[in-house]
C-alpha cells in the first residue's frame, strides 16, 4: 500500500470519526427531554455535553487549519446545543431600577459546613460579603455547625437576616442540612424530605409587606461520584480487565440512579411551584447541569434568572474545570430578572454562590 492510499484511508478514519463525534453530540443535545427512567444512555450522554462541545470546537478548528471543509461538520454539532449554550452564556445589560419598584435579592450558597471551621472565620466573611451585596435572603446548602461553632455562633455571624429557618436536629438526622436566612418575615415553612435520600428541600414564604413570595431552597440527590471515587480508583490500579468493566458498570448505575432521583424529588418541587399562590423562586444546588432532565423540566414552567439577568460566562462548581454550572435560581414569569451572577468566592465551599435580584411586578 503505498503513501498516498495511507494517506487517504488516515483521512476517511478522520471523517468518520469527526461525523461520529457530530452525530453523538446532537443527540446529546435533546438529553434533556428524555426522562432518566425512560433511558439510560441519554443523561449520560447530557453529562458529557460540555466535554462533547469541546472535542467539537478542536475537531473544527483542525479541519479549519487543514482548510477542509469537513469544519463545518463538528460546528453545525456545536450549535445544535444552541440550548446549552444560551444557558451558560449571556450578555443582557444592566436594568435600571425604577423610583417605586419593589425588589428582592436572593443568594443561593452551597457552604459545605463552612469549611468545619471551628474560629467561624468563613461564616463571618460570608456574612460580609452578602451585606455589602445587600443580599435580602440567604438560601444555604450543606449547612452545618461543629461543637466549637455552634448554631447559636452562626445566628449572630448572621444577625443582619434577623428572620431564620433551621432545621430541627430531629428532623435533619441522616439529612445534609439546609437553612435560610431572610431580612423580611418567613411564614408557612415546610421541611421536605426524600425517601433512600439525604438531601432535601425548604419551603416558606417571604413577606414583603403587602406582597409575599414563596420560596423552595433545595439540594437535590448527590452524584456519589466523590464517595465512590477512591474505591473505584483501587480497583482501576489492579490491571484487571474484568474489575475495570465492573467499574465502568457500576460508576454507570451509580449515576443512573442519581439521575432518577433528582428527577423525582424534581417533580416534587414542581407540585409546590405550580400549585403556589404567590410568585415563586426556586433556588439550590441541583446538582445537575443545563443539559439535564432536572434543568429542562423546571425551565418549562419557570425561568432560568441567568437567561433572564446574566451575564457573561457563567458557572457554579468550582472545580471540573469550571465547567459545571449546578447551581440556580429560577423564578416565576410575574417575576422580573434585574441581575444575576456568581462572584468566584473561595471561603469554604467547592460551589460558588449565585445571586439574583427580582422586581416584583
Amino acid at each position: 500500500m503505498g503513501k498516498s492510499a495511507v494517506k487517504g484511508l488516515f483521512q476517511i478514519c478522520l471523517i468518520i470519526a469527526t461525523f461520529v463525534l457530530a452525530i453523538i453530540t446532537i443527540v446529546a443535545a435533546f438529553s434533556g427531554s428524555v426522562a432518566p427512567l425512560d433511558s439510560v444512555i441519554m443523561p449520560l450522554l447530557g453529562l458529557a455535553v460540555p466535554v462533547l462541545l469541546i472535542c467539537n470546537l478542536i475537531v473544527a478548528l483542525c479541519w479549519g487549519l487543514a482548510r477542509k471543509c469537513w469544519a463545518f461538520v463538528p460546528l453545525i454539532a456545536f450549535f445544535c446545543n444552541w440550548n446549552y449554550l444560551t444557558s451558560v452564556i449571556q450578555f443582557h445589560s444592566g436594568k435600571e431600577r425604577t423610583p417605586n419598584g419593589k425588589y428582592l435579592k436572593i443568594a443561593t450558597y452551597n457552604i459545605h459546613s463552612f469549611g468545619n471551621e471551628i474560629t467561624g472565620y468563613s461564616c463571618k466573611e460570608i456574612a460580609k460579603y452578602m451585606q455589602q451585596e445587600q443580599v435580602d435572603v440567604l438560601c444555604f446548602q450543606e449547612f452545618g455547625a461543629n461543637q466549637y461553632f455552634p448554631v447559636d455562633s452562626i445566628r449572630k455571624a448572621l444577625s443582619h437576616w434577623q428572620y431564620t429557618l433551621i432545621p430541627t436536629e430531629d428532623s435533619i438526622k441522616g439529612v445534609l442540612p439546609i437553612a435560610v436566612f431572610s431580612r423580611y418575615p418567613l411564614i408557612h415553612e415546610r421541611f421536605i424530605t426524600y425517601p433512600n435520600s439525604a438531601n432535601c428541600s425548604m419551603l416558606c414564604d417571604v413577606v414583603l409587606g403587602t406582597d409575599t413570595v414563596r420560596l423552595i431552597n433545595n439540594h437535590l440527590q448527590t452524584t456519589s461520584v466523590s464517595q465512590k471515587r477512591r474505591k473505584w480508583e483501587r480497583e482501576m490500579a489492579t490491571d484487571d480487565t474484568r474489575r475495570e468493566a465492573q467499574v465502568a458498570k457500576d460508576a454507570a448505575e451509580t449515576l443512573h440512579e442519581n439521575f432518577v432521583k433528582r428527577a423525582s424529588q424534581t417533580y416534587t418541587i414542581g407540585y409546590f411551584a405550580k400549585n403556589s399562590p404567590y410568585p415563586v423562586l426556586v433556588c439550590g444546588d441541583f446538582n445537575s447541569i443545563p443539559s439535564s432532565y432536572t434543568y429542562h423540566y423546571l425551565k418549562d414552567f419557570l425561568k432560568d434568572g441567568f437567561r433572564t439577568a446574566g451575564n457573561g460566562y457563567m458557572y457554579t462548581y468550582r472545580y471540573g474545570k469550571k465547567l459545571l454550572r449546578i447551581d440556580y435560581i429560577f423564578h416565576s414569569p410575574d417575576l422580573k430578572g434585574m441581575s444575576y451572577y456568581s462572584p468566584t468566592q473561595e471561603f469554604c465551599s467547592d460551589h460558588n454562590p449565585a445571586i439574583m435580584e427580582v422586581e416584583i411586578q
